[in-house]
């Protein structure tokens, strides 16, 4: 167990600003560098006495948008879909809490 862990760690020492930001790739004259929020994580456990163990991991990536080079300006341009995906949570907070102080306010 000890050995899988070691090499685990290994594999993801890396992981982090490299995952984050891709390879600059041009595309029509522009050079582009796609970014993305990358979270992952793992564990593993062991029972004891009886030597059972076990372990798992998982990860997720969330293509937040490209960097473009226009011209010599840097700019960053959003990927709209997970952007909006992003703000439903907050969108459904914010509801609730106007909705609730709608409430009050005619009590």
């Amino acid at each position: 167990m000890a050995d899988t862990f070691s090499n685990l760690v290994d594999t993801f020492k890396n992981v982090g600003v490299t995952r984050a930001y891709g390879t600059p790739v041009q595309l029509g004259g522009q050079e582009v560098i796609p970014v993305a929020l990358v979270s992952f994580g793992f564990g593993g456990g062991n029972e004891g006495d009886d030597g059972a163990s076990g372990g798992g991991g998982g990860g997720m990536v969330l293509p937040l948008g490209v960097y473009r080079n226009v011209g010599g300006d840097v700019a960053f341009r959003p990927n709209t879909v997970v952007t909006l995906v992003c703000l439903v949570p907050l969108v459904s907070v914010l509801g609730a809490a106007i909705r609730r102080a709608i409430r009050a306010a005619k009590s």
